[in-house]
């Protein structure tokens, strides 16, 4: 299974960046004690590990299919965006809500004030970049018109979005820790650095939810697009001697690694060798349409040897 150049670029953008952010911000908080700033620091070092992981499952999915593993890894990928998910919300918002509520029972002024800006500011303008490059790469994987939320609903590829929302995670908990640094020192109120904190908690966990819940429909078996499933349906029905749809199912294993099982009752008179001509041609038809369809198996069964309920979902366009 291949994975496109743009993820790649954009996995290796945000990690190689994270990595100095994050050490740039805690050398920050070592030295302000400023808890929003801890937060965001723990904040960079984890999304730093999540593109690993993404790395990580990209190179375990492309594994060739074994015995134990006839379809191949692809579904690897989809196993540690799921755990990308849980460390999200178990360290970075666990974290981030830990040291909220110490800083707001114990709130201390945060010192080099100056030093939390120019970090903050100079994180914003790095996060905003590789978010831009995250953004051009998922409307290049397929956003098209779909609004955001069916866009990644209906994305099979879990590494661009999932660093897209990393990453607007990212550039709103900056903010928030900004404006939790200058309202605590403007106002006096110390304590405003530990709700900025908490705040960030629940940014992160948000994040994590909604990634845990992609990624685990994803991880679970999710079919083709709803427009993809039609087409397979007219090409079936169109092909010769085919008299009736009896069932199809599909299934992803990655990205771009498709299984379509199509069951046909053909016309009684044609022989056995007509519908092998009909099965190869068909199965060569999807492929050429649909290139990331690697596998397809097209069944000649007699629809009156289906179940009721099995031959009814012919009927209808099912996944």
């Amino acid at each position: 299974m291949a994975h496109s150049s743009s993820s790649r670029t954009v996995i290796f953008a945000a990690l190689g960046g994270n990595l100095l952010v994050a050490a740039t911000k805690f050398g920050a908080a070592f030295l302000t004690g400023s808890a929003s700033m801890l937060s965001e620091a723990i904040h960079s070092l984890i999304d730093t590990g999540n593109q690993g992981l993404l790395l990580v499952g990209m190179k375990r999915a492309t594994r060739p299919a074994t015995a134990t593993h006839p379809f191949g890894y692809g579904l690897e990928l989809y196993f540690w965006t799921f755990v990308v998910a849980l460390l999200i919300f178990g360290l970075g918002a666990g974290v981030s809500l830990y040291e909220g509520i110490i800083h707001i029972i114990h709130p201390q002024p945060v010192a080099h004030v100056l030093v939390n800006y120019a970090v903050l500011v100079a994180s914003i303008v790095f996060e905003g970049s590789v978010w831009l490059m995250a953004l051009r790469a998922f409307r290049k994987e397929g956003k098209g018109r779909r609004g955001w939320v069916e866009a990644v609903q209906m994305s099979k590829d879990p590494t661009v979005f999932t660093v897209l929302f990393e990453d607007t995670a990212a550039l709103s908990g900056l903010f928030v820790a900004l404006l939790g640094n200058v309202l605590a020192e403007w106002l006096d109120m110390p304590v405003l650095d530990g709700v900025a904190s908490i705040i960030i908690a629940f940014i992160l966990a948000v994040t994590a939810a909604f990634l845990a819940r992609e990624s685990q429909s994803l991880l679970t078996g999710e079919g083709v697009a709803p427009e993809v499933l039609r087409a397979l349906r007219q090409m079936a029905l169109a092909a010769d001697g085919v008299e009736r749809l009896n069932e199809i199912r599909s299934m992803h294993f990655g990205p771009r690694d498709v299984l379509v099982v199509i069951s046909l009752d053909f016309r009684n008179d044609m022989t056995a060798g007509q519908v092998e001509i009909v099965v190869s041609t068909l199965e060569r038809q999807i492929k050429q349409t649909y290139p990331e369809v690697t596998r397809v198996f097209i069944e000649a069964q007699d629809s009156r040897g289906q179940p009721a309920a099995t031959a009814a979902r012919g009927t209808a366009i099912t996944p």
